[in-house]
């Protein structure tokens, strides 16, 4: 097995426990301890950071099922490409659970030191999460 081979295996693992059943400790595995998320809207978040918000977001849609549809791995970057879907049962960013279901999907660009991921960089797009909530509205006439 090449190490391209076994790092899409390791992703697919780690993303897989995560966030499909919660268990983020499968994470350390596959991330640095230094680990840096990147996220669209400016934000940077540290591997516990992270961890947390997988948490809050399995809490707020309990069937979420994130799908790795495509992973390109060349010397030490992958890019990850996914979609997730679920329904909002309980409280998320503080909006209340509108019983809808879901779908969001992006890209993840990453950066590995060794055998771990060091930084990754998140592209998606929360409005239509939001949009899909009923939180807004996107292309409305006014």
């Amino acid at each position: 097995m090449s190490d391209s081979d076994a790092r899409r295996e390791r992703i697919q693992r780690a993303w897989e426990a995560a966030w499909d059943r919660g268990d983020v400790n499968f994470l350390d595995d596959l991330l640095s301890p230094d680990y840096r998320r990147l996220e669209s809207a400016g934000a940077v978040r540290s591997l516990d950071q992270f961890k947390a918000s997988i948490l809050s977001t399995r809490s707020a849609f309990p069937d979420l099922r994130t799908v790795i549809d495509e992973i390109v791995a060349e010397d030490d970057r992958v890019a990850i490409r996914w979609h997730s879907t679920g329904t909002h049962a309980h409280p998320f960013l503080d909006v209340p659970a509108t019983r809808r279901s879901v779908a969001a999907n992006g890209v993840n660009f990453a950066r590995f030191d060794g055998e771990l991921i060091v930084e990754e960089s998140v592209t998606w797009d929360p409005r239509a999460l939001l949009t899909a909530l009923g939180i807004i509205s996107v292309g409305q006439d006014g």
